[in-house]
């Protein structure tokens, strides 16, 4: 017997406006007014490196210079694209986050879409009712989309990385639409389903490599064969996806390959990366995926343990037999890699999310309340908290958290912002009405169980990112470090060697407009140098360039980073004519901090 019985009443989708605001709501914060911070000034280096450079650049992705061989070059060509086509507009940094709008609209159209197609099918229905009055297919297909990109919107996981000009972000939404091209094609077998499950593939592949879209295919393989599609089809289908993946691959590697650009070959360190990304599954990826993915898929995560329970009497059912399928498959990669990183975990959210939406309707009503009240009580603390804080930035009351802000932000000097303070007043209004709604009607449709989940999630976001906006950008950006360098060459400037990590190149050639040597092997005489400010001698410079003389030009660091500190150098033993090689190979960029 199916797990569910529901009235019509419990099926009202939600308004198309309100889907719509929320999306905005949701996206629109991060992008507008932040700089690029350590987490992503790296991948907007390499996509303002290309809008500016030449055929070289879009061929072997690279930070001013400095050659990025991993992952591939997808999510950088459509964020340079952006800026070609808007950066007069909205410069260059909004401007590559329209691509970031995009995508973030990729992946929550997948999600609805899937969930749309597998909850309005026979199987998915709930019980009928012994007086009539259960809801229609349509209508129940919609509620459980609107229900999935709720959870999907409400998901910790994807709040973290949406905003990021990453190529993991696009990695998640491609997935997504995988996810939803694979629905399309086990509901309807066809060639032409087939060559789109392919362009997903590809897609994949020149995001972040073979790997996922190899595995997401002998997933869809094996998902057939609990659905009445013949092996032999879906064998023939599978190799006219893998073909077209393939055709879309090369769209790229062949370019790359045959140009060689700046004398390298990208093909073979993408390779590389690529199977450096796979090995034996390891207690480590064990406990990072349990440790992280706790909070990672929250609240998904415990609708969809329910929903395997919940359907576990019910055979060959569509709407689990997908999503279950691809979130064991690539549970398995992640636990196979032997570093797996927060932004990989972006894979199993649309799945995770969509089965998580077909476990909510069987869920007892305690169960729904109790998550009700968690949302209610601890995400308007945390609204609360913020707005406190501010108010202490502010006007230095409370004065606890005015002392806290001025030791967490030294010589920061917060100022009002109108437009700010009226943008999280509204939220926060919009937040406590949404709450009376939900405890004074008590109403019975389906979405009501995540819509605070989701809701309390995006005011904690917009508060974020309009009233605390100003002070995150001052303690994550490095505009005012590059600032100062670029004041303090030498007339003429100079091409600089240096040890800084990838993020922070890319914001020093953004912000300060240095010139890196790279992949061209100028030949330079500056040295920029980042260091730890306990270190008291120039050890590091001597290991590096032994016998040779130095003279400083500059010394810094960001007021909020109390070890990291900066050193501007300039080569004064030099003969006339004479200048310093690039000696890349002994001087290696830090890994990021």
């Amino acid at each position: 017997m199916k797990p569910v019985r529901l009235p019509a009443a419990a099926t009202l989708a939600l308004p198309r406006w309100a889907v719509f605001g929320l999306g905005l709501l949701y996206i629109l914060p991060g992008l507008i007014g932040r700089d690029p911070w350590k987490d992503d000034a790296a991948s907007f280096g390499i996509m303002w490196t290309m809008a500016h450079g030449g055929l070289d650049d879009w061929l072997l992705p690279n930070i001013a210079g400095l050659a990025v061989p991993d992952e591939g070059p997808l999510a950088f060509w459509l964020g340079a694209l952006c800026i070609k086509l808007f950066g007069w507009l909205l410069g260059d940094v909004m401007a590559a986050r329209v691509s970031t709008i995009g995508i973030f609209v990729t992946g929550a159209l997948s999600v609805w879409y899937a969930s749309f197609h597998l909850g309005r099918r026979a199987d998915a229905q709930p019980l009928r009712l012994a007086f009539g009055g259960q809801p229609e297919p349509n209508d129940y297909g919609r509620t459980l989309a609107d229900t999935a990109l709720l959870i999907y919107l409400g998901c910790l996981g994807l709040l973290l990385h949406s905003h990021e000009t990453l190529a993991v972000t696009l990695q998640g939404s491609l997935l997504a639409f995988f996810v939803y091209r694979a629905t399309r094609y086990v509901e309807a077998a066809s060639s032409r389903n087939a060559v789109l499950v392919g362009v997903a593939l590809g897609g994949l592949t020149l995001t972040r490599g073979w790997l996922p879209p190899a595995v997401l295919l002998m997933a869809l393989f094996f998902c057939t064969r609990f659905l009445n599609i013949p092996a032999a089809v879906t064998l023939r289908d599978s190799a006219v996806a893998a073909l077209v993946a393939l055709l879309l691959s090369m769209v790229w590697v062949l370019p790359a390959a045959l140009v060689q650009p700046y004398g390298q070959s990208p093909v073979d360190g993408w390779l590389a990366w690529n199977i450096s990304q796979v090995g034996l599954p390891s207690w480590h990826s064990l406990k990072y995926l349990s440790r992280v993915g706790m909070w990672f898929f929250w609240p998904a995560w415990p609708f969809a343990l329910w929903a395997i329970y919940a359907w576990r009497r019910q055979h060959h059912l569509l709407h689990i037999v997908v999503p279950l399928s691809f979130v064991g498959a690539l549970t398995l990669l992640i636990l196979c890699d032997p570093a797996p990183e927060n932004g990989d975990l972006l894979k199993l959210l649309a799945p995770l999310s969509i089965m998580a939406a077909f476990g909510l309707p069987a869920m007892k009503r305690g169960a729904i309340n109790a998550i009700d009240w968690f949302s209610v009580m601890v995400l308007t603390m945390i609204a609360i908290g913020v707005w406190v804080f501010w108010m202490g930035m502010i006007t230095g009351w409370p004065a606890q958290f005015a002392r806290n802000a001025a030791r967490l932000l030294p010589d920061f000097h917060p100022e009002f912002g109108p437009l700010a303070f009226l943008v999280a007043a509204s939220a926060t209004v919009g937040w406590f009405f949404l709450v009376h709604w939900r405890i004074s009607r008590h109403p019975a449709v389906l979405w009501r169980a995540v819509v605070l989940s989701s809701g309390g999630l995006i005011l904690f976001w917009v508060l974020l990112m309009t009233l605390m906006l100003p002070a995150l950008n001052y303690g994550k950006s490095y505009q005012s470090v590059a600032q100062q360098i670029a004041a303090h060459l030498p007339p003429g400037g100079g091409c600089i060697i240096t040890n800084v990590s990838p993020a922070q190149r890319a914001s020093f050639a953004y912000f300060g407009g240095l010139d890196f040597a790279g992949l061209q092997r100028k030949q330079c005489q500056l040295l920029l140098l980042q260091d730890s400010v306990h270190l008291t001698d120039d050890r590091e410079i001597e290991q590096a360039f032994r016998g040779r003389q130095w003279a400083p030009l500059w010394e810094g660091r960001r007021a909020i980073d109390r070890d990291e500190r900066f050193r501007l150098y300039r080569r004064v033993d030099a003969p006339a004519g004479e200048m310093l090689p690039v000696l890349l190979p002994t001087l290696p960029p830090k890994p990021q901090r």
